[in-house]
């Protein structure tokens, strides 16, 4: 795979129409339906999970349909325009560098016959795929501002900022848009889904004001055991995550399945030793912890590097991640409920900006970029800074737009005092979560 997406403008706007049976690639195509599978299961199962484990005990059922509330509602916008916003050409050339076009809406021109551009499975597939990493992006970030928000507002922020927010970001970057054209490498998301969620996430926080209590009164979590079996499941979807980023099964998606489970493993005993050392007791929630910063630090990376490049990223990552979690978040005073920046956007921001100088200087590897060109390292890092400030400020601008229209849409983001105090799950699902 010399390019991620060749000439995915052009064959986008002239759809393949030749049968499945005389192209299609069965080998690979199982192998993307298997990592869609794998994907899917990340959010209601995986993210779900570890994010409901931290949250009170009185907030956990809404924590979790906060979610899976998010997982489905974004596919299906997904399919209806995101989709077609992502990856369809615009007829007007200064839109196209951020925008696409509208040809897709409903996926009406897309045939059950049609191959993808990126590989040779049926391009159903490869929409599906995409659609997992546009439902678990917008999850990501509900883990900011769990406890507080009110659930009819966080689902209209679903819809608008998968629309405005995600979908121009992933044309940008992956769909024909500047930033592709431009050469930024994101195997599998560092930017487009990892930074993208996270400081979603934060502006998020920031907006709809912190936590009743905050910092004030102790806020256990419901279950660290749940945590740690939802990153668990985390990492083992992981691997369609980025294995599947390669577009078929192959020696890339190998690489990328290596160095994912180093980076990871790696990422994990950092953050248990760094807990150690300093705080004297290695915490369950810290290994998990651990295991998610090295997931997302080496996302973008993940089909570029090798093996010394896994372990660095890994390492370094879990280190920002942590001192993002326990320094950070403190000195700055920000109530990001389940460190979802701390995480998610420090580590993704850590790999997007390393993959310029731990890439392999291999051209089978390497899809475009002035490091594929002339192995012009600090030119690719030029590249790539271009890319997270982008995307750093279309997310901020784009999530307080969207945040605005919402709140007024639902007369107010935030939960009454009494409903917070309460919890969220009885007073707005009618639910809890044991029958005690």
């Amino acid at each position: 795979m010399k390019h991620r997406f060749l000439t995915l403008l052009a064959i986008l706007s002239l759809p393949i129409f030749a049968s499945a049976k005389d192209t299609l690639d069965t080998g690979d195509t199982a192998w993307m339906m298997i990592s869609t599978a794998l994907v899917l299961l990340m959010t209601p199962a995986g993210l779900a999970l570890f994010y409901g484990g931290m949250t009170r005990s009185k907030n956990v059922l809404n924590t979790y349909a906060m979610v899976m509330g998010a997982f489905v509602m974004a596919f299906v916008v997904w399919i209806v325009a995101g989709y077609s916003i992502a990856f369809s050409s615009n007829d007007n050339e200064m839109l196209q560098n951020v925008f696409g076009g509208f040809g897709n809406i409903m996926l009406n021109s897309v045939k059950w016959t049609d191959l993808s551009s990126v590989g040779a499975f049926p391009e159903f597939v490869f929409i599906a795929f995409q659609g997992t990493f546009a439902a678990i992006t917008v999850a990501i970030a509900s883990g900011s501002v769990i406890g507080r928000m009110k659930f009819s507002t966080w689902m209209i922020i679903v819809v608008l900022w998968g629309l405005l927010v995600y979908a121009p970001i992933v044309h940008m970057v992956w769909g024909g848009g500047f930033l592709m054209g431009d050469g930024t490498l994101d195997f599998a998301g560092g930017t487009v889904v990892h930074m993208n969620g996270g400081l979603a996430g934060l502006v998020l926080a920031i907006l709809v004001g912190k936590r009743a209590g905050y910092n004030k009164i102790p806020m256990k979590p419901y279950s660290i055991l749940l945590t740690a079996v939802g990153a668990a499941l985390l990492w083992f979807g992981w691997y369609g995550f980025n294995g599947g980023s390669a577009f078929g099964a192959n020696a890339i998606a190998g690489l990328a399945v290596m160095t994912t489970t180093i980076a990871t493993a790696v990422a994990g005993v950092t953050w248990m030793l760094l807990e150690w050392f300093i705080y004297k007791k290695p915490t369950l929630l810290g290994i998990a912890s651990g295991i998610i910063a090295g997931l997302v630090s080496i996302t973008p990376a993940a089909g570029f590097v090798g093996v010394g490049g896994a372990f660095i990223l890994g390492i370094i990552g879990a280190i920002i991640a942590f001192f993002g979690v326990v320094s950070l978040k403190k000195k700055l005073g920000y109530d990001d409920s389940l460190d979802a920046f701390g995480i998610h956007f420090l580590a993704g921001l850590w790999g997007a900006l390393a993959t310029a100088f731990l890439a392999l200087d291999d051209k089978e590897l390497l899809w475009d970029g002035p490091l594929k060109e002339s192995g012009d390292r600090m030119g690719q890092f030029m590249i790539q800074l271009e890319s997270v400030v982008v995307v750093g400020l279309w997310t901020l601008v784009g999530t307080v737009a969207v945040y605005y229209i919402a709140s007024a849409m639902t007369n107010g983001a935030r939960v009454d005092a009494e409903t917070e105090h309460n919890g969220l799950d009885e007073t707005i699902h009618g639910e809890t979560v044991t029958n005690a």
